[in-house]
This record gives structure tokens, sequence and C-alpha cells, in this order.
């Protein structure tokens, strides 16, 4: 088994992301960020942007899943070829891509990003983010290592639900089972017992954000149950 993904098995990944215009947008806070999850248990990092993950780097022991966001519409997470290998030249273990069936920006198919991207760094994990079990299939039909439910209840696809889209976890596990292919939950998991479940329904990690890196989110939360 890769060692990467015995690393992860099991365990808590921190996704350490900040909005544009957020005070917290900055390489130096996301790093410590990151060192402070990993103080606290993560097994894993994953992180946006190419100066965010070079400051991750050096301080973090941990596997990183690097990615970029271009735009925020469509095809936006690591959308071409490109950018899948500067995202990997950051020595990210495990670069995230957009792994739904939707047309690609630079008009390579997902198999050929992948392909080009092993081709300069054939020890780097792929990581598809997926919008559904029929994403999911053809990208482990592309070549993924690594399925994620991140874009259930984004793409269009699917409506939005409230907390994980428990049925996209279902079957993109019972996918998954016969290649042995890890299958990451992450998308609105806000709450320790859903990140429970979705280790007793077959995820191989969770992948947290949100509920612990947003301060601006989770404050809202509180000051919403406060005004009732």
């Amino acid at each position: 088994m890769n060692t990467v993904l015995d690393a992860l098995r099991g365990g808590l990944v921190v996704s350490c992301q900040a909005y544009p215009g957020e005070p917290m947008l900055d390489p130096n806070t996301m790093a410590q960020v990151a060192q402070a999850v990993v103080a606290g248990g993560a097994v894993g990092v994953r992180g946006k942007g190419l100066d965010d993950l070079r400051a991750m780097r050096p301080v973090v022991d941990v596997p990183i899943i690097g990615l970029v966001k271009v735009g925020d519409t469509g095809v936006y997470i690591t959308p071409t070829l490109a950018d899948c290998l500067e995202v990997a030249a950051t020595g990210c273990e495990v670069v995230a891509l957009d792994g739904t069936r939707r047309p690609r920006p630079d008009g390579l198919t997902l198999a050929e990003t992948i392909v080009g991207l092993r081709a300069e760094y054939p020890e780097v994990l792929v990581m598809a983010d997926c919008g559904s079990v029929d994403d999911a299939e053809a990208a482990l039909a592309a070549g993924a290592d690594i399925l994620g439910t991140t874009l259930a209840g984004y793409t269009g696809e699917r409506d939005t639900t409230d907390g994980p889209d428990w049925e996209v976890v279902d079957g993109m596990v019972a996918l998954a089972a016969a290649s042995g292919t890890p299958v990451l939950v992450e998308g609105r998991v806000h709450t320790t017992a859903q990140a429970a479940e979705a280790v007793r329904r077959g995820a191989w990690a969770v992948v947290v954000g949100t509920a612990i890196t947003h301060p601006t989110s989770i404050t809202r939360w509180f000051a919403e149950a406060v005004r009732g």
C-alpha cells in the first residue's frame, strides 16, 4: 500500500483554506493553521494556492493535498494540466483536481490530464473531486488514485444536502470497493458525529474544513443560535 494512503487511512484531514477578501487569506497564516491542526491530530492537510502550499510544506510532516482554484464556477479546482503541474511542484503528495465529467478549460480529458501529470511527477497521487457516483466511475476509469465527494451538491447534478450527501458517499464507497480505491468524504461535514458516520460507512478518511478552520462561518453559526 502507498505510504501516503497508509498515513491517511482512518484519520482526519483538515482543509486549511481562506476565502478571497478575508483577513486570514495569507500564506503564513494558513501555514500556522496547518501546524495547529496537525498538533491536534490531523493526519493530513488540504491547502489551496501555490503560495500557501509552499508555506505549509516546510512546517508540516503530514501529507498535503494541494490544489488551486481558478474562478469560482464551472471547472475551477486545479482545472488544467498546467495547474496540476504547478501544484505538484510545491511538494504536495496529492494533487486534487476537478473530477467531474464536465469539459476542462484546456480541452484535455481527465485521463489526459492525469497521464500528463504522472509523466512529470510519477510519485504524486491524484485525488478526483467528484460531484456524483457517475463522476467517480469516470474518474476511476481515467486513473484517479483517490475519489472525493467534494463537489456533491455543487455541480447542478444533485441537490445540496444539509450535511454530507450520504447517498453519494454510499454509492462511491460501493463503487470503489472492488479496486480498493480510497474514498475521502468531504463537503459539509460539520459535526464530529458526521465525521464518525463517514468512517462507519467506509470512508478511507474524512476531510473537514469550514467547521474547523473558518472562524467567520463558525462564529455565524453561534451568533445565529444566540439570537434565536
